[in-house]
């Protein structure tokens, strides 16, 4: 009877260690899917806080409550099981996908970039500056955009997880929507009202604290401008080496060899400082990659525009 106890108590203990190495495995393979989405991520933090220009201080938090919301909604109610189902009944089309929304990113990149260099970016901007902005429409619109960056980053974290089994990828995949939901709108919701702390600081602090709240307000504006070139620049380089992999893995091997030999020629000769160097390289022939297919896309996409409306139209992006 007491042998059976013992024995029954050493499978117990051999399915506790089993769970626990599965939730590590979980933990460890969700980490690793979002920092694969990292430049979408990017991307999304730097877009967010520009739907709460011109609202009302008091009324920032709520709609950035209710993106978020939204946001977590289009990734567990309606990407999550249209990504599962794809990866589970028809797994070939995980990487065709994945390039579509990859030569999305290059697009999106490459025509901010344009709208920068011809000035013709920021006239949408400005409208009726005495209108007041609609928040329900601001809100459905942020929702919009954010479906469209969410699928890229629940697509790349499938990808990354795509020999798990099933319930293993739907748990991860939700830690992931999770996780980036919470890193995303907690950071935009930080910036958002970083103005309002560093203004509050500066009219009640006093000495150090009151240049430190003077410091927050003027370093806001310089702040969401490093975040859009990072996001521009991220948006490129993630959206090129999806294409780089992509095509790889289709049986396309020459851009992706061209880059990895160069990668690895710069890492033999750089010595210490090979690793930082070969990833430098790699970032840059991926990036490459994308803005030639994002100028490319940008050419078609334009020439559409003007086809269709008769006269100079630049192209707008389907956010």
């Amino acid at each position: 009877m007491a042998g059976g106890l013992f024995a029954l108590l050493d499978d117990v203990a051999v399915l506790a260690k089993a769970a626990a190495a599965s939730i590590d495995d979980v933990g460890a393979a969700a980490g690793r899917a979002s920092v694969k989405a990292t430049g979408v991520i990017v991307d999304d933090t730097a877009v967010t806080p520009r739907y709460v220009e011109g609202i009302e201080p008091a009324r920032e938090l709520p709609i950035i409550r209710k993106i978020a919301v939204g946001s977590l909604r289009n990734k567990i109610l309606l990407i999550l099981p249209a990504a599962l189902l794809l990866s589970q009944f028809l797994p070939v089309a995980l990487t065709p996908l994945l390039m579509l929304g990859g030569t999305y990113l290059c697009f999106e990149g490459a025509e901010k970039i344009w709208e920068r260099v011809s000035g013709h970016g920021g006239e949408e901007a400005s409208g009726d500056e005495g209108t007041k902005p609609d928040e329900d429409e601001i809100t459905r619109s942020a929702i919009r955009t954010d479906f469209i960056l969410s699928a890229e980053i629940m697509v790349i974290s499938l990808n990354e997880v795509a020999n798990e089994p099933l319930l293993s990828r739907a748990v991860i995949l939700v830690i992931v929507a999770l996780l980036i939901t919470l890193l995303v709108y907690g950071v935009v919701a930080l910036i958002v009202k970083m103005d309002d702390v560093g203004l509050h600081l500066s009219e009640t602090g006093s000495g150090a604290t009151r240049s430190l709240g003077r410091g927050l307000v003027h370093g806001m504006p310089r702040l969401l401008s490093t975040l859009s070139v990072v996001g521009v620049a991220a948006m490129i380089w993630v959206g090129g080496h999806i294409l780089l992999v992509g095509l790889d893995d289709l049986g396309l091997h020459a851009p992706y060899s061209w880059v990895h030999h160069a990668e690895e020629a710069v890492h033999d000769a750089a010595g210490p400082l090979g690793g930082v160097l070969g990833w430098v390289t790699n970032t840059v022939g991926s990036a490459i990659l994308g803005l030639v297919v994002g100028a490319l896309v940008v050419a078609v996409v334009s020439a559409i525009h003007r086809a269709r409306h008769g006269g100079d139209v630049e192209p707008e992006t389907p956010r």
